[in-house]
């Protein structure tokens, strides 16, 4: 796996890339009906070529993608659905029990509906596992896959060492546990201001981009979209005999992102074995080796009381854990190509357009 930071300068034909309201060129959105819900997705009117689809993060939309879009060169035909419960999508609930399957088959019914044929996927934040899920069941479907500070393919929370070993068997410590509840009772609400630390504009200004965005409000109303409750964000809970005190249910978004739930640790073995181009900021404090959003690097902190201590409840390491699980893919014959973005956070592609289109055009072209 090769380790580079990507150059300064976007593409020549990569267009313009704007963080207000309007791209150029205009981004529209439409429902499309597929076989098992139907999905709001955004698209370029009149762009063909090979289709990329762009898979958002939790907490969010496909208008996280709308820059991205409006930068593809003209040979490239962008496409970003909302996931189940996040954007204009049907708001069906989520089986945790299936990991991130619920999303990755959706994602495959959608692909299917619009007889898109193999596309390039592109996944940021959860997006990257619902990506990654859709390549370990259909390879045969991506051309290329772009990871953009994807979770970690052990899921999120209740792991460590680079091979994912769980810290409790009932994956205390991960799922929807882990939410802080103010933030979800500010999401349901519909909070649009930041005086509380968990209001969703504080989170997306020092959580999801390293510094403020000059216009972030189109984001925030995507954020806004998250459908809140036990079948969708952040989902249900059972208690745990071990810290801290709960253990992933079975319904809802984070907890299909649970260890128990969401596992994928033979991606080597996939056939055919398309190129994967992994990008991340490295200032990013929701995936990190020491993530402000995991429970046990929290205790570390002191910010969780009752942390039983690193031999039993060390922070999850994301980031070795996605390097070791790519660098077993490489060493079976595929491609990985790793792009660190200095000083980005979680959402290069709005931080850093111009470093993160440079590193995607290429992917996309070497693919």
């Amino acid at each position: 796996m090769t380790t580079e930071r990507p150059a300064t300068d976007p593409p020549a034909d990569a267009g313009p890339v704007t963080e207000g309201p309007a791209t150029n060129p205009p981004v529209s959105e439409r429902r499309v009906v597929t076989d098992r819900l139907t999905v709001n997705h955004a698209e370029i009117e009149g762009r063909t070529g090979e289709p990329v689809v762009l898979v958002h993060g939790n907490v969010s939309s496909g208008v996280f993608w709308h820059p991205t879009m409006a930068g593809l060169p003209d040979r490239y035909r962008p496409l970003a659905p909302d996931l189940r419960g996040f954007g204009g999508t049907e708001p069906l609930p989520v089986d945790a029990t299936r990991g991130l399957r619920d999303h990755s088959d959706d994602l495959l019914a959608y692909v299917r509906a619009l007889a898109l044929g193999p596309v390039h996927l592109v996944g940021w934040s959860m997006g990257g596992g619902v990506a990654l899920q859709l390549l370990r069941d259909r390879p045969d479907l991506v051309r290329s896959l772009t990871l953009v500070n994807p979770v970690s393919p052990y899921g999120f929370g209740g792991t460590h060492g680079t091979d994912g070993r769980l810290n409790s068997p009932d994956g205390a410590g991960s799922g929807a546990g882990g939410a802080a509840p103010e933030f979800v009772r500010l999401l349901g609400a519909g909070e649009t201001g930041g005086d509380s630390p968990f209001a969703p504009r504080s989170v997306l200004d020092t959580a999801y981009v390293s510094e403020p965005l000059a216009d972030p409000d189109r984001y925030l109303a995507a954020m806004l979209t998250t459908r809140t409750g036990e079948d969708h964000y952040p989902g249900d809970t059972r208690p745990s005999g071990t810290w801290p005190g709960s253990a992933p249910g079975g319904r809802g978004v984070l907890n299909s992102m649970a260890p128990t739930h969401f596992r994928i640790d033979d991606l080597e073995r996939v056939e055919p074995k398309p190129p994967i181009l992994w990008i991340r900021g490295s200032a990013d404090v929701i995936i990190s080796d020491t993530s402000l959003f995991d429970l046990a690097h929290l205790g570390a902190l002191g910010a969780v009381p009752g942390w039983p201590g690193a031999e039993t409840c060390p922070a999850q390491p994301m980031v070795a854990q996605t390097r070791a699980v790519l660098d077993r893919y490489a060493a079976a014959g595929g491609r990985v190509r790793e792009v660190v973005v200095d000083g980005a956070g979680h959402s290069v592609q709005l931080e850093r357009p111009k470093e993160f289109l440079t590193a995607l055009v290429e992917a996309l072209d070497g693919a």
